[in-house]
């Protein structure tokens, strides 16, 4: 079973270009839950093997939400999800593009995605796909796609196939370089996924908050009528 201590290990480990290759970590599934606590406690420890250590310290790195549709729409959707995550590849092939098409490119929803770190292949990715914020969605539905195959091999490995990915979507060698070896940038995603996670209280994924509500994975048909019941209470309150 994966441990979500792992990825906080793996964060605060800032030692130059492969930081990201010479953390422990254990192999990925993407399919075990967190829990709150155990986050809690791992960034505890993380914080007391970092400190003191790497360039930087106490440097403040923001991280981009990342979103599309309507931002002054009635009904937002965030989505929890881990690139890891065989649920979550499979409503971004089976759920999302209708999602996307009927509620997103219509203007009638703002979606947020928020990614879960499982474990340090998916921080991994995450710092991939947010190479550049302008190709963020393109690369994440890529990760999806490609799943079974980029998550297979031993670490240096995987991180090559994660650059091959990148490359695919119209990134340089240099730009994931520098992306994959900003490990202020990790350290600050993985807080930033910690404290969205504890305040929506998401355990597992992917896990939907509807303007405020939370929500279980589920199939498009289930989505819709949620979504189509939200924008007509929108409606009568307007």
């Amino acid at each position: 079973m994966n441990k979500i201590t792992s990825v906080a290990a793996a964060a605060a480990i800032v030692a130059g270009g492969a930081w990201y290759l010479q953390s422990s970590g254990p192999e990925t599934s993407g399919m075990t839950p967190f829990a709150p606590a155990q986050a809690q406690e791992a960034d505890t420890e993380a914080q007391a093997e970092g400190e003191g250590e790497g360039e930087g310290e106490g440097e403040t790195v923001e991280i981009q939400e990342m979103s599309l549709g309507n931002p002054d729409a009635d009904v937002q959707v965030i989505e929890y999800a881990s690139f890891t995550c065989p649920h979550c590849a499979n409503f971004a092939e089976t759920v999302y593009p209708e999602l996307k098409s009927n509620y997103i490119d219509s203007g009638q929803i703002e979606f947020i995605n928020r990614e879960v770190y499982f474990d340090r292949y998916g921080l991994w990715a995450g710092m991939v796909a947010r190479c550049d914020p302008d190709k963020y969605f393109g690369i994440a539905d890529l990760i999806y796609e490609k799943q079974r195959e980029w998550t297979q091999g031993e670490p240096a490995e995987i991180a090559e196939n994660l650059k091959r990915l990148g490359k695919t979507a119209g990134l340089s060698e240099e730009q994931l370089d520098s992306c994959l070896s900003d490990g202020a940038k990790a350290e600050a995603l993985y807080a930033t996924f910690q404290e969205n996670a504890e305040a929506d209280d998401v355990t597992s994924t992917p896990t939907f908050i509807i303007n405020g509500e939370k929500y279980s994975n589920m199939g498009y048909d289930e989505f819709s009528s949620i979504l189509d019941e939200k924008l007509a209470e929108t409606d009568e309150e307007g």
